[in-house]
């Protein structure tokens, strides 16, 4: 009898220890079955076609794109959705006919998206223009991702738009079933793409307090496995609002990460959830998978894989890009007079890849390419009724694409200067001619040499002008010397009182004001029309031809070029529009001053006074305490004595 009890004491310890090991791989067989494999990208700005990269080759591209989204698929091991976080827009000539014929969304409809959401560039053709794109979607009766937008809606009373979302079916969230898995995924729109969109006409509620919401919604209705956040508001340097939305909202699993062009190694961690980002314009495809380990969600695999020349091109999505492109030579370019891949211009040199440009603070050629563009196309435009254009200037925050050595066509031209709409409602932003005070034309000067720092969107490029700063000197007193450039070379000084006619683009003009708040009134920069009248509708400085068309921003380059045949030898270096002249000479640093410098220094002469005095004081108290030790000593001896 004893002898069966031990073996049936040693066949329970041993059930005991087999459950002990068998549970945690039960556990983790449950965990892997839950796995999710995302494919994601953000920011790929309408480009169909392949670019071309800075090593000589090409990258991206929806037609290589497609390939990679297809093989990923086939091999994955889990579950799979493919989702985009926003700026699927504005990038290309296909933009053209965004709101006629949305190619956009049929193209991620037809690579398999499961869900997008909206970035800032999706109103670029304001509110009444992405409401036609998603009509257009609409009616071609073809596949279509889900729409998600949780914070940036629009107001009551636009009802053309509300009707619009309404059709297309644009939710706050919507939920994927998946391999048994149910993915709620839901999307948002930051501050600073907000800013960004100064014409969009939405109500925007703070991120995180419609994220707070949604996932407690989600949570209560849905039962989800996974919750993922499309946010265009991006990271920067591991930071960023996405991080703070990761912060302060509790649930989310993974937030991709769109809106600043970022690119993250690896997966950031914050509080709970996963935050990736993949770079723009379909350099690379994203992949993440995740599955739970308890009640955490956990990074499996992470891989951005680049959209190459290795990649082959889906034939399928050539062929729609194919018939994308006819339909914009006819709707749009045929009004121009040009086609999609026309020469216009033979270039013997590279210009700055645009994922350099405007890093550093200096003066670059394709800047000043651009800006001279500017007076040419209003010279052209205004024929013998010609103002001159005292200064064109464009911020580097509207150059979205570079020039490469070789033939230069119609598209590289407009993907140069591809943003926006005008007051006509026809694609991209036009020239407008406002004009401004000499004064005010030195405050512009100091936005670039005191704020391209801490925003390398501000920078400007010039025509017309020149200055030189000193980036040692106090902030908002760096330019040392300034002065207008006349055409034959010829530089003389600027008058603080005189009205200086300036060609921008819609939008940068639209910025000028913005210059006042930013810089806490510092700064000041007020348009005016050549009569000295404030701006209020920067619509109405639009520059039209002859003919009534507004004069685009890229038809501007497009022409300069055009007219050059080969590019001008000038352009292939710096001419000294911008200088820059670091010193810590203190006359250097002093010279000039304005009433900040004036501020500052008279602060530290008196903290300095202050400081002396406060010296002198300690010292000589301590010199009477002693004395008066000594004194009280003696005192004390006498009355002793006596």
């Amino acid at each position: 009898m004893k002898r069966i009890l031990r073996r049936l004491g040693a066949l329970f310890l041993t059930a005991l220890l087999l459950a002990g090991v068998l549970a945690p791989a039960a556990g983790a067989r449950e965990d892997a079955a839950r796995a999710l494999t995302i494919l994601f990208t953000h920011d790929t700005h309408d480009h169909f076609l392949p670019a071309p990269a800075e090593d000589g080759g090409e990258y991206g591209g929806y037609t290589r794109l497609a390939t990679l989204l297809c093989q990923e698929r086939e091999v994955a091991e889990h579950p799979v959705v493919t989702l985009d976080a926003g700026d699927f827009s504005m990038g290309s000539l296909f933009q053209t006919i965004y709101s006629s014929d949305a190619p956009e969304l049929r193209a991620l409809g037809a690579m398999g998206y499961d869900v997008s959401t909206l970035g800032n560039h999706e109103f670029d053709y304001r509110s009444a223009g992405l409401a036609a794109m998603l009509n257009a979607a609409v009616d071609s009766g073809e596949r279509l991702p889900a729409l998600v937008q949780a914070n940036y809606k629009p107001p009551a009373e636009d009802t053309a738009a509300w009707a619009a979302w309404r059709r297309y079916g644009v939710g706050d969230y919507t939920v994927l079933e998946r391999g048994g898995l149910r993915v709620a995924v839901f999307g948002v729109l930051g501050v600073d793409a907000d800013e960004c969109a100064p014409m969009s006409g939405m109500e925007f509620t703070p991120i995180a307090d419609a994220a707070r919401q949604v996932v407690a919604e989600i949570r209560a209705n849905e039962n989800p496995d996974y919750i993922i956040c499309l946010s265009h508001s991006g990271t920067s340097d591991g930071k960023g609002e996405d991080y703070e939305l990761a912060r302060a909202v509790d649930g989310i699993d993974v937030i991709i990460s769109g809106h600043t062009h970022s690119t993250t190694p690896t997966p950031i961690q914050v509080n709970g959830t996963l935050i990736v980002s993949c770079g723009e314009y379909t350099q690379n495809l994203g992949v993440l998978t995740v599955e739970k380990s308890g009640n955490q969600t956990v990074e499996s695999d992470f891989r951005l894989i680049p959209v190459d020349g290795s990649v082959p091109d889906d034939p399928a999505m050539t062929a729609l890009a194919a018939e994308f492109q006819n339909q914009v030579e006819q709707q749009y370019l045929a009004d121009y007079g040009l086609m999609f891949h026309q020469v216009l211009a033979t270039s013997s040199f590279d210009f700055t890849p645009i994922s350099q440009f405007a890093a550093q603070q200096q003066e670059d050629p394709l800047g000043s390419l651009i800006a001279d563009s500017y007076v040419y196309a209003v010279q052209q435009a205004e024929g013998e009724a010609y103002v001159p254009v005292d200064f064109a200037v464009v911020a580097s925050g509207v150059v979205r694409a570079s020039l490469t050595r070789g033939d230069i066509t119609t598209s590289d031209a407009f993907n140069v200067s591809s943003l926006g709409s005008g007051g006509d409602g026809t694609p991209g932003y036009p020239l407008i001619s406002v004009w401004i005070t000499g004064r005010e034309l030195r405050d512009a000067f100091e936005v670039d040499a005191s704020v391209t720092p801490i925003m390398s969107a501000a920078q400007l490029y010039p025509s017309g002008m020149t200055w030189t700063w000193n980036p040692h000197r106090m902030i908002f007193n760096r330019v040392t010397q300034c002065a207008q450039v006349l055409p034959d070379g010829k530089q003389v000084p600027l008058e603080d009182d005189k009205l200086y006619r300036v060609v921008t683009g819609l939008y940068s003009g639209q910025m000028l004001g913005a210059v006042n708040g930013k810089s806490f009134g510092i700064l000041t920069i007020t348009p005016k029309d050549a009569q000295g009248r404030v701006v209020t509708d920067f619509e109405e400085q639009i520059i039209h031809n002859q003919n009534g068309s507004e004069v685009k921003e890229w038809y501007a380059l497009a022409s300069y070029l055009q007219s050059m045949g080969a590019v001008d030898a000038r352009y292939a270096a710096p001419e000294g529009r911008k200088v820059c002249a670091p010193s810590w000479n203190p006359i250097r640093l002093l010279e000039h001053p304005n009433w900040i410098t004036l501020l500052v220094v008279l602060a530290a002469a008196l903290l300095i006074v202050l400081a002396a005095l406060l010296a002198r004081r300690l010292i000589g108290g301590g010199g009477r305490r002693r004395y008066g030790v000594r004194r009280g000593g003696r005192s004390a001896y006498r009355r002793y004595r006596g």
